[in-house]
């Protein structure tokens, strides 16, 4: 019997150590140490470093009865040990989520920056495609006004030089002054290609056999009839015809190796066709026409 009762006490001995034990190390965790006053200062100095911005956690440098690990530790003890580490976590992920928003923001604003100077840049790039257009269209308005101004100088300097380009002869019989059919074909080839032409004049040349005042009269009325056909049957303006009665006068020679003149019998006109360069300026002005609408 007396040996239960001091195994009794023995066991409960033993099971109040470590409760005292726990006791005295919650009581001197609670109350601050002499020695944990000379760490406050290098604390602060790397508070600087920590990603919080507060002071680094100080490892606990009092030991308990059990030393480091006490084996017979509570929920609540462990809570409290923990408690501060569990706080600089969440503040260290509130700290990361705000990162990744800052830089998801930065990202975004770099992107809108990046796409706003390309739209800047295409709508530079497009504006020179169109100034560069602009200038083409101004240098070819500029070769086609020199073009045209070096012809028109050409065109006025010659204005008044006619080159014969067609030639035809009508014979009459003597004292015949009234076109034959085949005079009239012959006029109405030369003619005909003369509607809606410019830059030419109709030289009409009479010359009949005979002498002095009669022949000159005769060769005016042949070369008359001439013209008043052309008037009448062609639309041909008066002013671009000019009219002379050569009368007896000699033709000039024709044939190759012929030394003089000769003269002819009965009637005959000479009708010749002179043009200067109006009818090329005009030829131009439609090809330039033509270019500008194509």
């Amino acid at each position: 019997m007396k040996n239960r009762t001091l195994l009794g006490l023995l066991l409960s001995v033993m099971l109040a150590v470590p409760v005292f034990a726990q006791d005295n190390s919650q009581s001197s965790t609670s109350q601050p140490a002499a020695p944990a006053t000379a760490t406050v200062a290098p604390a602060n100095q790397s508070a600087s470093t920590s990603a919080t911005g507060k002071e680094p956690l100080q490892p606990e440098t009092r030991e308990g009865f059990w030393g480091h690990l006490n084996p017979f530790a509570r929920k609540k003890y462990v809570q409290r040990q923990t408690e501060p580490i569990r706080d600089r976590i969440n503040e260290l992920d509130e700290l990361t989520a705000a990162n990744s928003r800052q830089i998801k923001d930065v990202d975004a604003r770099a992107q809108q920056g990046i796409q706003m100077a390309s739209a800047k840049a295409n709508e530079a790039d497009q504006h020179a495609i169109e100034a560069g257009n602009k200038a083409q269209a101004a240098q070819q308005t500029a070769d086609r006004a020199s073009t045209r101004l070096n012809t028109v100088e050409q065109v006025v300097t010659n204005i008044d030089q006619y080159q014969a380009t067609t030639q035809t002869e009508i014979m009459f019989r003597p004292g015949q002054t009234v076109l034959s059919k085949n005079a009239k074909a012959a006029l109405d080839d030369m003619a005909t290609p003369l509607k809606d032409q410019r830059g030419y004049v109709v030289e009409v040349q009479g010359f009949s056999s005979g002498h002095g005042q009669v022949a000159i009269a005769s060769s005016q009325k042949m070369a008359e009839s001439v013209v008043r056909y052309l008037v009448l049957n062609h639309d041909i303006p008066v002013y671009r015809i000019y009219l002379v009665g050569m009368g007896n006068a000699p033709a000039p020679a024709t044939a190759e190796g012929e030394a003089k003149p000769k003269r002819i019998n009965g009637g005959r006109v000479e009708v010749s066709l002179l043009k200067n360069n109006l009818e090329q300026l005009a030829a131009t002005d439609s090809t330039s026409n033509q270019q500008q609408q194509k």
